[in-house]
């Protein structure tokens, strides 16, 4: 098996060069996020061994038919939405509704924020669904019927997710 290091090492140069080509109509990412998309497939392709005894040519080609991929779903199934850009029919746009709503809006929005960093830097995988059945609107017993848990252990559970939410809180607001 190829050294995935030295690949990357190889590659490197003309990958970033790759991805600089082909983002240039596409502001929502930026080079970066291009280059690490190239060497997650890469990485993927080396774990297979579907690059072992290639030359560097036929991978930087795999690499581009992937990328130009990848940006082809990215193109159909993203959402643009900016600031400035009409919502209404009275052509207020985003920022004067969030302005309008202000701190209200503006809470909600961080209070999401806040939960979703949370969720990622701080709760398992088993937080994260019962946090989920909660954002659902599920009772304890639903919860814990639909994890195979009782109702008791949802509740430790959320007791845990609510203490982890208190400490990382207080963490931010120092």
């Amino acid at each position: 098996m190829m050294d995935f290091e030295g690949v990357v090492r190889r590659l490197s140069p003309t990958l970033k060069r790759i991805t600089k080509k082909l983002n240039g109509h596409h502001s929502f990412f930026d080079d970066d996020d291009l280059y690490q998309e190239a060497l997650s497939h890469l990485w993927i392709a080396h774990n297979k061994g579907s690059i072992d005894g290639k030359t560097d040519s036929y991978i930087l080609q795999g690499c581009y038919y992937h990328l130009k991929n990848y940006l082809r779903k990215v193109r159909e199934h993203g959402v643009s939405l900016s600031l400035s850009s009409p919502v209404g029919e009275d052509g207020v746009c985003l920022e004067d509704l969030l302005v309008a709503e202000n701190i209200k809006s503006l809470e909600h929005i961080e209070g999401k924020m806040e939960v979703e960093s949370l969720e990622e830097k701080c709760l398992s995988w088993r937080e994260r669904e019962v946090l989920s059945c909660f954002l659902e609107g599920m009772s304890m017993r639903e919860i814990g019927g639909r994890l195979g848990v009782s109702h008791v252990m949802v509740l430790k559970i959320k007791n845990r997710i609510r203490d982890k939410y208190i400490g990382f809180h207080q963490h931010t607001a120092n």
